[in-house]
């Protein structure tokens, strides 16, 4: 499950790079948009329309997948779902501010924050629709990988291995 989801999260990764991150010609191009929710308020104010809702929902969904990959990259069955929101959330706020960072060097592209805030927006939704319930279900299906530390049955004490928490994955 785990190679599964890093593979799927490399390959969504590289998608999103290549649609972000290629220059485009235009004629011009306007100054980067630094002031939080100024383009979706501005968007808003020209009414609804399938040019308003492309841009705003494809900026939400452009980065939302990665709510269920990387959690799944990660594959932990027992973590709180707190905990779990939290750091994907962050994971993904950091994914959407460094490819708004990489587009301010490309050419006619323009970076704005407020794509920051809508692939963030997308990627926490994503993630409390499906990995709170899909956990649940797994952890049903196979319960017994949540038991105890398994010990050597004469000795009574654990394999070092697993007394150590430094290889594990937290997200």
């Amino acid at each position: 499950m785990r190679v599964t989801g890093l593979l799927l999260l490399v390959a969504h990764l590289s998608t999103v790079a290549w649609l972000t991150l290629r220059s485009r010609t235009v004629p011009w191009v306007p100054a980067a948009n630094l002031e939080p929710l100024a383009t979706i308020r501005a968007e808003l104010a020209r009414g609804w329309s399938w040019d308003v809702v492309q841009h705003l929902g494809g900026s939400v969904l452009l980065l939302a997948p990665l709510g269920v990959l990387l959690p799944l990259s990660a594959g932990r069955l027992n973590v709180s779902p707190l905990v779990s929101l939290t750091r994907t959330a962050f994971a993904g706020a950091m994914i959407a501010l460094a490819i708004e960072l990489l587009q301010s060097g490309v050419p006619g592209r323009v970076p704005d924050i407020d794509s920051v805030l809508l692939g963030t927006f997308g990627v926490a939704v994503v993630h409390l629709a499906v990995v709170p319930g899909a956990r649940c279900r797994l952890r049903r299906r196979h319960g017994h990988l949540g038991d105890a530390t398994p010990t050597i049955p004469r000795v009574g004490l654990a394999p070092k291995a697993d007394a150590l928490s430094g290889s594990r994955t937290y997200l």
